[in-house]
């Protein structure tokens, strides 16, 4: 049974066999050009089957002003772990999500994060390290995505940078560009700009994630271990 609208075309449901709670996604399939039909079979098989209502939304709603405005910097890390552990699964499975961002982690109760939105995911075929579109959030976009030089694992790790600046700040980088500008930036620039009260730890996570050559970003597995992420890890669990 379809309840609340809690996001775009997508709302609560109940399961009226057993009680559990779920959230539903509306796909029309009418008029749909038989080009897209792919991207919407990619986002029914990655993550519309058994999906979960997640009842605190996501964390760009989480910074929000009138909500509880940018997360502390131990708080980031336990999330930003959580969102590594899940790509780690994902790249293995040589599946890109292509729209990392503070709107589509979404965050339980208990501070659990689970990715969500899988409707510009791709997955790479044997021997295909690459795809060349352009897709995903222009603030949050790979520099290699922009320039349709192949969008790779190595993307995701980008948009992890944006959305650390993101949940310490409350904005993306070049928020106050309009989106064009603002992927010429991204581009033209050796890396996005990393705000100056930062500590040093998350500073050098960030340099990782923003290195220009996608070929030298490190994979999720090795940003696990970086000590940004480990200091914190300790003390949330």
């Amino acid at each position: 049974m379809l309840g609340d609208g809690i996001g775009r075309k997508v709302f609560k449901g109940l399961d009226l066999e057993n009680g559990n709670s779920v959230a539903i996604k509306q796909v029309s399939l009418e008029n749909i050009a038989e080009k897209d039909l792919d991207m919407v079979m990619c986002e029914i098989d990655g993550a519309l089957v058994n999906l979960r209502y997640v009842e605190n939304g996501s964390l760009a709603n989480m910074i929000k002003p009138r909500n509880f405005g940018p997360l502390p910097e131990p708080l980031v890390a336990s999330y930003v772990a959580q969102v590594l552990e899940g790509l780690v699964y994902l790249h293995e499975q040589g599946v890109v999500h292509r729209d990392i961002k503070g709107a589509n982690i979404l965050t339980t109760k208990e501070g659990l994060v689970k990715l969500a939105d899988f409707g510009v995911a791709h997955k790479l075929t044997e021997g295909d390290i690459t795809t060349h579109s352009v897709v995903g959030t222009p603030y949050w976009m790979a520099p290699e995505v922009i320039e349709m030089s192949g969008v790779c694992a190595a993307s995701d790790i980008w948009s992890v940078g944006c959305t650390v600046i993101e949940l310490l700040t409350g904005v993306p980088p070049y928020y106050k560009l309009q989106p064009m500008p603002a992927l010429f930036k991204i581009v033209q620039d050796d890396n996005p700009p990393i705000p100056n009260d930062l500590s040093p730890g998350v500073t050098d996570f960030l340099s990782h994630c923003f290195r220009k050559d996608a070929r030298l970003r490190p994979g999720a597995k090795t940003l696990l271990s970086h000590t940004w992420i480990q200091s914190f890890r300790r003390v949330f669990g």
